[in-house]
């Protein structure tokens, strides 16, 4: 059973909403970033999650599983009994949980004063402190939009980069969405909006530059699909699949798919297709003529996949 949902303020009714829906409309309410695992619950204390969760308030777009990796790889959440960690200095000059020299310290707190909550003066032993300095440092460095550079400023080698991408999915692994138009999970409201659409129109045949019924055609191609189902969402997309990419927000590399997210296909100046992902490796999609509106893997054997985006509402129309 698909939600009907006709309007946003029937997002605010949760207890109503079925098949996994209200938690993840819960989450979207309160934060539009990914939402915690199992593994992240059972392995990250509570006031470091939530110091996490809420420093990224100052870096909009970095996801929170991005410091609590960095959290985990550096002192293990400030738990590691290594030198340099609740005092003194590690053999590089490093200190606190997330690891700060005391000069790179200083100039984060330079350039961007640190909410109220933390030590006086500001202290990179301070878990507080630390937290939100290292936010404000990868976002000085290049996040959200170059997550790898960002990292990598972090700390001066690929392997680290890796770690900690690694460790940020395990950590943001519990909303990558079902596959599944009978348990939609999206991490914000627009998402589940948009699924719920376009998994209305299964069926459907593909039209060259079908629009749908409610304008006129019997079914969608491809943009035409995505294009509606944001509308429905209440954000407007530009018609073509190149278009569509061309406005953006593209996810950057290394970032995983979240349910929502539109994935194309071509090359950046021939964009050819588009599909709206709704997590576990599928994508709802007008596919070509004879094929109707159907549930599909978004990748497949000699595909030519390119990028995804990230709808916001703010797109280049």
């Amino acid at each position: 059973m698909k939600i009907a949902v006709a309007a946003v303020a029937a997002i605010i009714a949760v207890p109503i909403l079925i098949g996994g829906v209200g938690q993840a409309v819960v989450k979207a309410l309160f934060g539009s970033s990914t939402q915690p695992s199992q593994a992240a619950l059972a392995d990250i204390p509570a006031d470091y999650l939530t110091l996490y969760r809420q420093a990224t308030s100052v870096c909009p777009g970095l996801d929170w599983s991005i410091l609590a990796a960095i959290g985990k790889v550096e002192t293990n959440h400030g738990r590691s009994p290594l030198p340099g960690v609740s005092s003194g200095e590690n053999y590089a000059g490093a200190g606190g949980p997330m690891q700060f020299l005391q000069s790179t310290f200083d100039g984060v707190i330079a350039r961007h004063p640190l909410p109220a909550g933390g030590a006086t003066p500001p202290s990179r032993y301070n878990p507080h402190d630390a937290i939100y300095a290292a936010a404000y440092y990868l976002c000085d460095s290049g996040a959200p939009k170059d997550l790898r550079k960002a990292i990598f400023a972090y700390n001066h080698a690929d392997w680290y980069v890796d770690e900690v991408l690694a460790q940020a999915k395990k950590y943001n692994d519990a909303l990558i969405g079902t596959g599944d138009c009978n348990n939609i999970q999206a991490p914000t409201p627009a998402a589940i909006m948009a699924i719920n659409f376009a998994c209305g129109q299964l069926g459907l045949p593909y039209v060259w530059g079908g629009n749908g019924p409610a304008d006129g055609h019997a079914g969608f191609d491809c943009s035409g699909l995505t294009s509606a189902a944001y509308n429905a969402a209440g954000i407007k997309l530009p018609r073509t699949a190149q278009t569509q990419y061309n406005a953006g927000p593209l996810v950057p590399a290394g970032q995983p798919l979240l349910p929502g997210d539109l994935v194309f296909y071509g090359t950046p100046g021939n964009v050819h297709h588009v599909g709206l992902y709704i997590g576990a490796g599928k994508m709802v999609h007008a596919p070509t003529f004879g094929q109707p509106v159907q549930v599909s893997s978004y990748r497949w054997n000699g595909d030519d996949y390119l990028a995804a985006s990230r709808p916001t509402g703010d797109a280049r129309v």
